[in-house]
């Protein structure tokens, strides 16, 4: 028997009886099949309840010919749809969690994140090529990416690879890759966007700590949902589809972001997992690297900690940052400030 819905919120000015619920998201093909993935859950928790889904470009959306790093705000993604939510005309917004910046705005709140799909980075080779590896590519082979982080670490683990920019959703990268007068040898792409479309043959080599050494991104492959602050009513109706250890692995991974401050653009890779401790309990083992643009400096660690709580998550955050600094990230990133400024 389902469970009655939450009292909507008297701060929200609705009636004590809400059961519709309108949902935010971009536009692209990606976007709305994540927000299926939550439409799915949220109708199976709360069959009372009606979802409508609103779509809405974002300014990352329309505009795809600058590079990621040349843009001056980190809230691409997320700013449109955030306005709307702040003004009432959404109840909730589902990002790709790696978008969302670690600072939002002040009268909202990441509510959920659902189970985390594969968070790794992949290696997708032109059609027509073989499939190989990043080590296994020969000199001069062309990368396509938008990603500072995937950048630095590539210059890092294989300065005979050469990096192109490469942005815009999925489909439109997958067919300049393709192009027949594409210069691109192979993109790297989150395995998680493959994946949610059915588009898991592209791939040619998954990446980790273990194979091609490549961290990926924070917050990759899960979903986050963004709601406002005092509403009640939804925070509650979240709590039925939400992840917890996805969420607290995310909520570490992003409290590492924000303490270091680099943002959405800071050449930052992690690695979480869920491990048992000698104790026999789970604890959260990450791993970091923080890289110059060019790959020449870097600095790397792997920690293990009790993470039963978010407040546990932000402080182990905190913790492992602190140790990325001692091995002398925050020299590097300030380096890489300091010449954005001055650009």
């Amino acid at each position: 028997m389902a469970s009655a819905p939450p009292a909507a919120s008297p701060a929200q000015g609705a009636s004590p009886q809400k059961t519709t619920f309108n949902i935010g998201t971009r536009k692209s093909k990606l976007a709305l099949s994540q927000t299926d993935i939550v439409l799915k859950a949220l109708n199976e928790a709360w069959p009372g309840y009606e979802f409508k889904i609103q779509s809405k470009e974002t300014a990352g959306d329309q505009n795809t010919t600058i590079a990621l790093r040349d843009f001056t705000t980190k809230n691409l993604w997320t700013q449109e749809l955030e306005d709307l939510l702040i003004s009432g005309h959404l109840d909730l917004i589902v990002h790709s969690l790696k978008d969302v910046p670690t600072l939002i705005p002040e009268t909202c709140a990441l509510g959920a994140v659902m189970e985390r799909e594969d968070p790794r980075d992949v290696l997708v080779m032109k059609k027509g090529l073989p499939h190989s590896t990043l080590s296994e590519l020969p000199p001069g082979s062309v990368v396509g990416t938008s990603s500072i982080r995937r950048t630095a670490q590539l210059a890092l683990k294989y300065p005979h690879l050469r990096v192109l920019d490469m942005r815009g959703n999925i489909g439109t990268r997958l067919s300049k890759l393709d192009a027949e007068d594409s210069p691109f040898t192979c993109l790297i792409l989150a395995a998680a966007g493959l994946l949610r479309l059915g588009l898991e043959d592209r791939i040619s080599q998954y990446l980790d700590s273990k194979n091609g050494g490549m961290l990926h991104a924070v917050g990759q492959g899960a979903l986050g949902i963004e709601i406002r602050k005092d509403d009640k009513a939804v925070r509650e109706m979240l709590e039925k589809i939400g992840h917890n250890q996805t969420t607290l692995a995310c909520f570490a991974e992003r409290s590492l972001l924000k303490t270091l401050e680099g943002g959405c653009s800071a050449p930052l890779g992690v690695e979480t997992e869920w491990v048992q401790g000698s104790d026999g309990k789970p604890k959260l083992r990450m791993r970091s690297i923080v890289v110059s643009v060019d790959g020449t400096e870097s600095a790397e660690v792997e920690v293990d900690g009790d993470v039963d709580s978010p407040e546990a998550a932000e402080a182990f955050g905190v913790r492992v940052a602190k140790e990325l600094v001692a091995k002398g990230a925050g020299m590097i990133l300030e380096v890489i400030q300091r010449n954005k400024k001055t650009s």
